[in-house]
């Protein structure tokens, strides 16, 4: 009696985490995950400005006094730069991988003097720009991502009408560009 009593509630615990592995893997295997949506967007290294309803890639912003860019990107051969400056009351930004885990984020109240200024690259990559930091990237926080795909979520605040120029203006002016290396 006892294993039997043993053996459907195995059996049960086995189907139950089955269930449960296969319900968390479904986006993955659909192509509906958030990586692939801000991939579909559009080219790569690039903020896209989400609006109120769905746009092709099944994205939107659904929070009226929050504005919301995404931007695709691949760290493989080069890092990625993220800028953006502007009078906003609050913004912050989130890095994630490939797999849509989250590698860093931040806010302006964190930031060097309120401005956004993040390279991320791969630990090789980042390792040898730390042996001669070049001039440019004396203040930009260095973030190290374990994936070379991966995509940014910039979000500000729009409190209120007034703001929202603001607001759409510093995500249409922000960067999401390969680092070439430096300028001087």
């Amino acid at each position: 009696m006892l294993r039997i009593l043993f053996a459907i509630l195995a059996g049960l615990f086995g189907a139950a985490l089955l269930h449960l592995v296969i319900i968390l893997s479904l986006p993955h295997f659909t192509g509906k995950d958030a990586a692939t949506r801000v991939a579909s967007e559009g080219d790569l290294d690039k903020f896209y400005l989400l609006g109120a309803t769905d746009d092709a890639a099944g994205l939107s912003n659904d929070d009226p006094f929050v504005r919301t860019a995404v931007c695709s990107f691949d760290i493989e051969e080069a890092p990625v730069r993220l800028t953006a400056r502007g009078n906003v009351p609050f913004w912050s930004i989130a890095l994630y991988d490939g797999a849509s885990n989250e590698v860093f984020s931040m806010n302006d109240r964190t930031s060097v003097g309120g401005a956004l200024d993040i390279l991320i690259g791969t630990p090789i990559q980042l390792t040898e720009l730390r042996k001669a930091l070049p001039p440019d990237l004396q203040k930009t926080i260095l973030v190290e991502s374990p994936r070379s795909e991966g995509y940014a979520v910039l979000r500000t605040l729009a409190p209120q009408t007034s703001f929202d120029a603001a607001a759409r203006n510093f995500l249409a002016e922000a960067g999401c560009d390969e680092y070439a290396g430096s300028s001087n």
